[in-house]
């Protein structure tokens, strides 16, 4: 029997304890582990970089989220990226990113890998034909967000694994803004998804991680040995506590998806608010392959306001509930200015984002409540 999402949030990887009956998983604050003998592991454990039972609870629930065969996690979501870029690909290669990337992922090919010798090119993935133009002989790598980070930008992901596996690269979908409830990349022909669990996995803005998960046994493999090799892995309380937030993953979703469709309402129709950025509105660009290959259409909101930068920040100042703040998919609203913010980093590049933008990560207090704290900011 197929289970459902929400049954494999709750159950997958996480069995009783076989010991004592224990219905969660134990968080196992252990560093090493008594052998059977010389060469003779316990259970598959010696050492917890390698492995620990906390964090492989973790990584088989979100294989089985994400439709996968191996799921790895890690201490955050720029290490997993780390850990693929190390893993996949050697100086001389290329790859191509979104052309409104977020700014850690922009910074780490800009300011890391490009002096290894990696280069890059962004492009906007939502123009396949943009996409197929930017291929070279030497691309191994199509790097995608859907929707983006913060211009919530959507990319057709079986177009892209066409393009990719015409190419002969390796397609990596960062699902983050998503989440594996709304959007299932590997089922569209993606290789590799990526996830900041810090996000709406975690969901309670208490913890920091990262996370992969591979259609592909023998890739999951080869992606497994370096997350041992770079030791850039997720704790057991990390673990724990990200374990925790993905059995609710479902239900915070579905609100998060009620109150951001409210909050798209009342922006759309104010005269302070020049533009509205959400995949589910029918005018947006990428609306035809957001309907086709999500669920919903996310708890993430950008707008752009009336009266420029100034006018953006001062919105972002005047919010009670809204909480100035970055990172996102917390039960709590969050709001934030890119341009000053989580993008400064791509300031004066290819990639730098309108500087009347403000972007809200819609959490799922009462929805009056949150329409309320708006509209007085943006008086």
């Amino acid at each position: 029997m197929t289970e459902g999402f929400e049954t494999l949030a709750i159950h997958a990887g996480q069995e009783a304890d076989p010991h004592t009956g224990a219905v969660v998983v134990p968080i196992y604050a252990t560093s090493t582990y008594k052998q059977d003998g010389v060469g003779g592991l316990r259970s598959g454990y010696e050492y917890s970089r390698s492995a620990n039972p906390t964090r492989t609870a973790l990584e088989e629930c979100l294989a089985a989220l994400e439709g996968g065969t191996r799921g790895l996690a890690f201490a955050s979501g720029l290490a997993a990226e780390d850990a693929i870029l190390r893993a996949l690909c050697v100086p001389g290669d290329h790859v191509i990113i979104p052309s409104d990337a977020y700014g850690g992922t922009y910074r780490l090919f800009a300011k890391v890998y490009e002096r290894w010798g990696l280069t890059f090119d962004p492009a906007p993935l939502g123009d396949i034909d943009a996409v197929r133009a930017a291929v070279t002989d030497s691309t191994r790598m199509i790097w995608v967000e859907t929707p983006t980070n913060p211009l919530l930008g959507v990319a057709d992901i079986a177009a892209l694994a066409q393009v990719a596996r015409e190419a002969g690269a390796t397609l990596v979908v960062d699902n983050t803004f998503a989440s594996p409830y709304l959007q299932q990349p590997l089922a569209l022909g993606a290789d590799i998804v990526v996830h900041s669990t810090t996000k709406y996995l975690g969901g309670h803005s208490d913890v920091v991680g990262g996370a992969l998960v591979t259609a592909d046994a023998e890739l999951g493999e080869r992606l497994a040995f370096h997350q041992n090799a770079m030791g850039a892995v997720a704790g057991p309380f990390d673990a724990w506590l990200t374990l925790r937030g993905a059995k609710t993953l479902a239900v915070r979703m579905d609100r998060h998806c009620d109150n951001a469709e409210r909050v798209v309402e009342l922006l759309s129709a104010h005269p302070k608010v020049t533009q509205v950025l959400y995949p589910g509105l029918p005018g947006h660009p990428g609306h035809e392959a957001a309907a086709k290959q999500m669920r919903r259409f996310g708890g993430m909101v950008s707008f752009r306001v009336a009266g420029g930068p100034d006018e953006a920040v001062r919105v972002c100042e005047r919010t009670r509930l809204f909480t100035l703040g970055e990172s996102l998919g917390g039960v709590e609203s969050l709001i934030e200015h890119p341009g000053r913010m989580t993008h400064q980093s791509v300031a004066g590049s290819p990639l730098e984002v309108p500087d009347d933008l403000v972007r809200l990560s819609v959490g799922i207090e009462s929805i009056d409540d949150l329409l309320a704290d708006l509209t007085e900011a943006l008086r």
